[in-house]
């Protein structure tokens, strides 16, 4: 299993329906925040092993109807 992290920039007014729409119909996306900053949304993604991040992200995140830009973080280790 990887752990990805992606910072979603959304069209102005649309930050709330991207983050239920993601939760709601992408079964990888298991939190969503609301941030601060240059970007809006945070969400917390779990891949299987061979699944491709790159595919993931293109197709299923960006694609989402209100996503402008998105920003992409892959984890190594989780610490307790």
């Amino acid at each position: 299993m990887q752990t990805i992290f992606i910072m979603v920039k959304c069209e102005l007014g649309k930050a709330y329906r991207v983050a239920d729409t993601a939760v709601l119909d992408i079964e990888q996306i298991s939190e969503v925040h609301s941030i601060s900053g240059q970007y809006d949304l945070l969400m917390k993604c779990y891949l299987d092993d061979k699944q491709d991040i790159g595919h993931f992200v293109t197709e299923k995140v960006q694609t989402l109807p209100g996503v402008k830009d998105t920003f992409t973080l892959i984890t190594f280790k989780a610490f307790k």
